[in-house]
Formats: structure tokens, C-alpha cells, sequence
């Protein structure tokens, strides 16, 4: 590989390492992440092919589980396939320019992805607490406000991280230790003062972060409320069936988010072994989200046989 010009300070090209410590095992290592990736495309494109092709899905509840699935394969895609030429074929080198994108739309989309879930709490919120209200209050056009917002308070927060390394000046070395051009790994080796970059990368999307994580839990909170005062069991039983999967997809989502945005910062673990995590991060949520609800909810479960499961007459 050719060198890297390492002493300009506005810098043309960065190279992505990968796994420190486990270059050796680096094709190894491909072999689980293709698969997952595959796993996550195959599963969110049946899920939006699905909701797409049934009309009786288009309710604002699986509108907001179609937007999540949209975010996930925004997520992996924006990660994955250049980790996998960095393992294959040894292609770490990434321009400034593309380092700067696939930062962005890494970052963007998880908070694209709070929102949602944001939203989907709500929507279960109305749907229990004031169900006479919720073809009044969840209209289309309401839906359609929710993922613009989602996509607009994105693109404002993460912005400034993005200019704010733009204007950093990089004299030092080029080789990022990760599989992909993570916020403040890039800025680690500006020869500034980065401490704004490192504040307001922390802050904000924190920030944000913990308080759509807030108004998650005031929803759940009333949710669990009103559904005490439910006199059918049956009911309650349905509906605590719904916030199960809710809750496994806030897991899925909020804690490896946390996780890694902590450790990157503050942690002490080995750098191997944050990357990986930081991997699994931009992999299992996209597989999973649709597999728990497709195996939770019986309404997509019974759609998606339903249009891909070939007819007796076919046979």
C-alpha cells in the first residue's frame, strides 16, 4: 500500500487499520460480520417488502417499524461493506471526503433511529391510553411529520461534528485503529485542541439520546398504568405482548448505543475488543429489530407468510 502523505494538514486520504492486534485473523473475522450483514439485509428487505405489499399493514405502527427497518440497513450499509474490503481485499485507504460521509451518516442515523423509537412508543401510547383518539392523532400526515422530524433534528446535530473536524488540522499519522471512520477516532489525530470536537460529540447526541430515553419511559410508564385499570385480562395480556417486543428493541438499540459512544470516550478496555463491539453494534440491532417483531407480532408473521409462501395452486 502506498504511503500516506502524513505531514499535510489537510489531509487527502485516511487508512483504516481494522482489528489492532488481529490482522491475522482478519478473514476469520469477516466470516460472522458477512453473514450478519446478509442476515440484516434479507430480514429488514422481507419486512419492508412485506409491509409495502400489504395494504392492511399501512398503519402507523408498522410505518414507524418500516422507517426503523429503512434506518437499519442505512446503519449496516453505511459500516459493513467497507469493513469487509478491509478484510478481504486489504482496502482500508478512505478519502477525507468519505471519511467525513460514512462518520455522518453513521451518527445521523442513530439518532434518526431514537427518534423512531420515540415515536413508536407513542404510537403504542394512543393506542392504549386514548384508543378512541388514535385515527384522529396518528393520521398520515402526523406519521409522515414524525420521520421528517426525525431526519431534520438528525442532520442538525450531527452537522456541527462534522464541520467541527473539518476545520481541525491533521499533521500527524493517517491510520484510524477501527473498521470504520468513527467520530472521535478521526479526531484523535488532529495536532489541535479537540476538546470541542470530544464535548459536543458527547454532549449533544447524548443528550438527545437520554432524553427521547426519558419520554420512552414516561410513555411506558402511563402505558403500564392504564393498562392496570384494563378489566380483561386477555387485554392486558395482548398489549404487555406488544411492549415486550418494544422493550427488546430499546435494548437492542440503547445500550450497545451507550456502550460504545462511553467506552470511546472513557473506557479502559482493549482496543481489539472495543472494535468489535463497535461492529456488533452496526450489526445484531439491524438483524434483530425485524426478527423480534416478525416473531412477536402476529400480524406481520401471518403477512409475511402470506406473501412469500407460494400457493397450493402453485405447487
Amino acid at each position: 500500500m502506498p504511503p500516506s502523505n502524513e505531514s499535510s494538514p489537510t489531509p487527502d486520504t485516511f487508512i483504516l487499520t481494522g482489528v489492532p492486534g488481529m490482522e491475522h485473523l482478519h478473514v476469520w473475522i469477516s466470516i460472522p460480520f458477512c453473514c450478519l450483514y446478509l442476515g440484516a439485509l434479507l430480514a429488514n428487505g422481507v419486512l419492508l417488502a412485506t409491509i409495502w405489499a400489504e395494504h392492511s399493514l399501512h398503519q402507523p405502527m408498522y410505518l414507524f417499524l418500516a422507517m426503523l427497518a429503512l434506518a437499519d440497513l442505512t446503519l449496516s450499509t453505511t459500516a459493513v461493506p467497507k469493513a469487509l474490503a478491509l478484510f478481504w481485499f486489504r482496502a482500508g485507504r478512505i478519502s477525507f471526503g468519505a471519511c467525513l460521509t460514512q462518520m455522518f451518516f453513521l451518527h445521523f442515523t442513530s439518532l434518526v433511529e431514537s427518534v423512531i423509537l420515540l415515536a413508536m412508543a407513542f404510537d403504542r401510547f394512543v393506542a392504549i391510553c386514548c384508543p378512541l383518539r388514535y385515527g384522529a392523532v396518528l393520521t398520515p400526515r402526523a406519521v409522515a411529520g414524525a420521520g421528517l422530524a426525525a431526519v431534520l433534528r438528525g442532520f442538525c446535530a450531527i452537522l456541527p461534528c462534522v464541520l467541527l473536524l473539518r476545520r481541525l488540522p491533521f499533521c500527524g499519522p493517517r491510520r484510524i485503529p477501527h473498521t470504520y471512520c468513527e467520530h472521535m477516532a478521526v479526531a484523535r489525530l488532529a495536532c489541535a485542541d479537540i476538546r470541542a470536537s470530544r464535548w459536543y460529540g458527547l454532549g449533544l447526541p447524548f443528550a438527545v439520546g437520554v432524553l427521547d430515553l426519558l419520554l420512552i419511559a414516561a410513555s411506558y410508564a402511563l402505558i403500564l398504568r392504564a393498562l392496570a385499570r384494563l378489566p380483561s385480562r386477555a387485554a392486558r395480556g395482548k398489549a404487555l405482548h406488544t411492549l415486550a417486543s418494544h422493550l427488546c428493541v430499546l435494548l437492542l438499540f440503547y445500550v450497545p448505543a451507550a456502550f460504545a459512544a462511553l467506552v470511546q470516550r472513557f473506557g479502559r478496555i482493549p482496543p481489539d475488543v472495543h472494535i468489535l463491539l463497535a461492529n456488533l453494534y452496526v450489526l445484531f440491532p439491524p438483524l434483530l429489530n425485524p426478527v423480534v417483531y416478525g416473531a412477536r407480532t402476529r400480524q406481520i408473521r401471518d403477512r409475511v407468510l402470506k406473501v412469500f409462501a407460494c400457493p397450493r395452486s402453485c405447487v
